[in-house]
């Protein structure tokens, strides 16, 4: 079942991904060499309790933290752990924060120190590709859009798109229908109404699309080994164009200083 939200439901879900943008800050001010994962999830789990909210993570279907950090090679859903960070990585934070009876979701990746122009290339690619698929998702167009939107462009520049994980309808729940692919055809799929909130989330590889399962059961990495990038923004279907609930304001406010 789809829930198409009311104005006073999407204006929790504003306030939900208000607090969620700024942990995302918090966290950015912390990314640097020689800091390790586990530090990032402890200031995460921190501010989002400081600000009478939870994190949406903890908890879910048993992950045992608030953010999912992936690291390098690492798709989605990476453990918090001793790692330490080091020049050259390339890390994915994804936060989910549950406030006044409402989830909001938002993932960031980002470089440690020096990387290489493949890396930065990635990552340039990966969130421009959030943003191709952000804006076909308006009214009246199909789910099939805002899915190729985002395949063209990255496969336009020889990445692989994840397919085996999706973004995905978001509320009262984390994960709501519909499922919202990375790769899909135009004209094809759901059509996109007013009131509608998704989860919109490239994860875009270096290398090949495939992707394997740890044996932990929750981390996802490349098969080829190659690094992998991910963006995520949660937003209200529109009219004319869609309304970005989450920002990354915050992160670049934190990378300036």
């Amino acid at each position: 079942m789809i829930f198409y939200k009311t104005e006073e439901e999407i204006e929790l879900i504003r306030q939900s991904a208000l607090i969620l943008s700024k942990a995302h800050g918090e966290i950015a001010l912390l990314i640097k060499e020689g800091v390790s994962t586990l530090e990032l999830d402890k200031r995460a789990e921190e501010f989002i309790k400081d600000h009478k909210a939870v994190p949406s993570f903890k908890n879910y279907n048993g992950f045992p933290f608030s953010l999912c950090i992936s690291v390098n090679s690492t798709v989605v859903h990476g453990m918090p752990s001793n790692y330490i960070l080091n020049d050259g990585d390339v890390i994915s934070v994804d936060c989910g924060v549950y406030f006044q009876g409402f989830h909001s979701d938002c993932a960031y990746t980002h470089a440690v120190g020096n990387v290489s122009d493949d890396i930065t290339n990635l990552l340039e690619v990966t969130k421009t590709s959030l943003y191709h698929g952000i804006d076909k998702a308006i009214e009246g167009a199909r789910l099939g859009d805002v899915s190729y939107a985002i395949q063209n462009y990255a496969e336009s520049f020889g990445y692989g798109v994840v397919r085996e994980l999706v973004g995905h309808g978001i509320g009262r729940n984390l994960h709501e229908s519909p499922e919202v692919p990375n790769y899909g055809k135009r004209g094809q799929g759901l059509k996109l109404q007013s009131g509608l909130v998704l989860a919109i989330e490239p994860m875009i590889n270096l290398g090949t699309r495939y992707v394997v399962q740890e044996e932990d059961g929750w981390t996802i990495r490349t098969r080829d080994k190659k690094p992998s990038a991910h963006f995520e923004h949660t937003v209200v279907i529109r009219k004319d164009k869609a309304e970005v609930l989450t920002t990354f304001d915050y992160i670049d406010k934190a990378k300036q200083q």
